[in-house]
């Protein structure tokens, strides 16, 4: 029988999470609670002037989903943006199709199933909610930054660490991501920003309640050697990673996937083209929580590949 796991997240660790599990069809039912608290690039605009939910994460997990090729999708829906041509400048394909089914039903979710359709997606994405709301966060100072893209790229003294996040206006979980989340047998957080993507994914009334009655259920959180040196001000170590996230779920991690690679001389080029920092590692203190296994890609980043062999062998 297979075994219900449930991706939670953002658009680009989701995807990469996804995309590793989709190795093993035979073996796992996959599918993706997703945050919906983006508010930049394409997704911002479609957000600002037309009030729609943001599309972009969840268009990106749908593609991670599909039966073809993800990296050619991803090119073709994501990646590619339209130029020059007024309205739909900086706009990708993947999220005018999500606004004009939208505009068409009326509904983000149907929109949503479309596109799963058109693209052969293997198991479904739920929109962690259904309402607009924005991701704020309380810095050490009692300082109070608001929206997704202030957090994720701030302006404000990098000294000052989060606090904690929360949601404004505080909204309630959609209701079949609740669902999907009270089935599951593993639950897998990550990887991804560690408060404005997994974190941002539990806020919504509902989910940690809902995680907490899912006693079955393992939590799994996938933690990447790196991060955005000039991102979240969040934890710049492992354990540190672990304790903020342990702080917004109803009970501990049972196990926490740590590559931990020493990096090529390759790999450390490619961290500095792409803004990565490497985590620092004092992952012994999780314990016997903390399983060490490698998925470091050879050019730097997670590898969905070796991350599915690892979780064939710890999804039992």
């Amino acid at each position: 029988m297979k075994k219900k796991v449930v991706v939670i997240g953002g658009g680009n660790g989701g995807a990469i999470s996804v995309v590793a599990l989709k190795q093993n069809l035979a073996l796992f039912d996959i599918s993706a609670v997703i945050s919906m608290a983006d508010s930049t690039g394409s997704s911002g605009k479609l957000r600002q002037e037309y009030n729609m939910l943001p599309p972009g994460d969840v268009m990106r997990v749908a593609l991670a989903m599909s039966r073809h090729d993800y990296p050619f999708l991803k090119e073709l829906f994501y990646r590619q943006r339209f130029k020059d041509l007024g309205e739909l400048s900086g706009h990708n394909l993947g999220n005018l199709f999500l606004f004009a089914a939208w505009q068409m039903t009326g509904d983000f979710v149907q929109a949503l199933r479309a596109f799963e359709q058109g693209v052969q997606a293997v198991g479904k994405v739920y929109p962690n909610i259904l309402k607009p709301t924005h991701i704020c966060a309380e810095l050490s100072n009692g300082q109070i930054i608001k929206t997704e893209g202030e957090i994720d790229v701030p302006k404000y003294d990098r000294s000052l660490k989060i606090k904690k996040v929360y949601l404004e206006p505080a909204v309630s979980a959609y209701k079949e991501s609740l669902k999907t989340i009270s089935e599951a047998d593993y639950l897998i957080l990550g990887p991804g920003s560690l408060h404005t993507s997994i974190i941002a994914a539990l806020l919504p009334k509902g989910i940690k309640e809902v995680i907490k009655r899912n006693t079955k259920a393992k939590l799994i959180y996938v933690v990447g050697n790196a991060r955005h040196t000039n991102g979240e001000t969040g934890p710049e170590d492992v354990a540190g990673m672990v304790q903020t996230l342990e702080k917004y779920l109803p009970r501990p991690l049972d196990l926490v996937i740590y590559s931990g690679n020493k990096l090529t001389a390759k790999q450390k080029k490619n961290y500095k083209v792409r803004g990565w920092s490497l985590l620092e590692d004092n992952g012994d203190l999780l314990g016997k929580k903390l399983l060490r296994a490698p998925y470091e890609r050879d050019s730097g980043g997670v590898c969905a590949e070796k991350l599915g062999k690892i979780l064939k062998k710890v999804l039992k």
